[in-house]
Parts: structure tokens; sequence; C-alpha cells
């Protein structure tokens, strides 16, 4: 028995990870769709704590937060397409960079997504100075884990497919190609990988999921001020 279900939703980069994951080591899964405004009794009981996706269901055991989920991927299927190093040293440094976006890099484009004004641009700053601090990190190589595609790649790959959502939806430019040409090369390596390409969520869909996201956090944002 080797039952694999995925609790996720196409409008979370959090989630999507997990699908270029599973299907980078050729991982058969099933999909179930939770609408994370009428979150199920399945996804609750499985994320009690978070209440959130990705949630990975292994032959009924639950694993939680996508950065532990990635990692529980790699080293359960680790005779294909092993996404974390093998050195422990180079390891630990892939892990704080995740980290690093997880708790810095998108909190702060998040952030400037859900605002307006000079809020925003306050924000924006932030995030540019962080988008900054990733593009230092692709000095010298085609991806953010080297030669091809690793950890850190589908960590920071919401970049990638997300970004220029949360550009056109909130109507700023972060990822100017003159200031971030190594994030910009990258990523145009990153959406040409097959697997990739083919399990982005559908960009039209996105607009109108995050237009949605957008006039409900800006309108409680502005109520709270």
């Amino acid at each position: 028995m080797n039952e694999v279900k995925l609790f996720w939703t196409f409008s979370s980069p959090f989630a999507q990870r997990i699908v270029w994951a599973l299907k980078l080591k050729d991982i058969e899964y099933e999909t179930i769709q939770e609408d994370l405004a009428n979150k199920s009794s399945l996804l609750l009981e499985y994320n009690p704590i978070h209440k959130k996706v990705p949630v990975l269901l292994h032959n009924g055991t639950a694993i939680c937060e996508s950065l532990v989920i990635l990692e529980y991927i790699d080293e359960t299927w680790n005779k294909i397409a092993r996404l974390l190093p093998e050195d422990p040293l180079v390891r630990a440094n892939v892990r704080f960079w995740a980290k690093y976006n997880d708790e810095q890099l998108f909190p702060s484009v998040f952030d400037a997504f859900v605002n307006q004004g000079v809020k925003q641009e306050k924000a924006k700053s932030s995030a540019l100075a962080n988008l900054d601090v990733a593009e230092k990190q692709l000095v010298g190589k085609k991806f953010f884990s080297g030669e091809s595609i690793g950890f850190l790649d589908i960590a920071f790959g919401w970049i990638a497919n997300y970004l220029e959502i949360i550009e056109e939806t909130s109507g700023m430019k972060l990822l100017d190609k003159e200031r971030f040409p190594l994030i910009s090369a990258w990523k145009d390596n990153f959406c040409d990988v097959p697997i990739i390409k083919e399990s982005c969520p559908n960009r039209e869909k996105l607009i109108i999921k995050y237009q949605r996201i957008r006039a409900y956090l800006t309108t409680i944002a502005a109520q709270n001020d």
C-alpha cells in the first residue's frame, strides 16, 4: 500500500510546491481540492493546528507544512530526483534559505500585495530588499540548487508563477529584469522544465482569485487603520 493524497488549492503557492515535488519524483497521488473559505472537516482533522493547506496524507498519516512535507517526500522516495543535497553543511544552508523565503521574502511581498498607498510603498521597499538578497544566491548558478532543480528552487518557485499574478492584481512592479537579471533568468529556466510548465495553475483563474483575495484583505486592512 502506498496511498498518497494531497489537500490542495490552486491559489496557494505553498501547496503548489508539493505538486511539483510529487511530479518530479513521479509519485502517483490523489488531489483533494479545498475551499479555504469553507474548509472541509477532513482538513481540520488532519491539520488542527494551522487549519490550512497543504496537507499530505500518506497511507492515512498526515504530514503538514510545505517545507516539512518536501523533506518527507525527498526522504521517503529517495531513489529518484533527490531534492536535498547529501552534504550536511550544504543541506543546512538550503534549509536556512528556504526559511528565509517563507519567513521574510514571501511575507514582505504579500504585505505589499494587501496594502495600498504609503503602506504599500513601505512594504514594497522591504520586498525589493529581500529580493536583492535572493538575487545574490544565484550568482554563478543556473538554479538556486545549482545546475538542476532542487529543494530551494521548489521553495522559491512561487516567484516564477505567482509573483507576476501578485504584481498584476496589485498594480505594482517588483521583478525588474535590470535589477534582478539572475532571478529573471532563473524564472525562465525553471518554467522551461516540462514538469513545471505542465503543472502550473491556470493564469486567468489565478488572476481572478487574487483580485478577490486582495479586495477582501485591503478592505480588512482599511477597517483596522
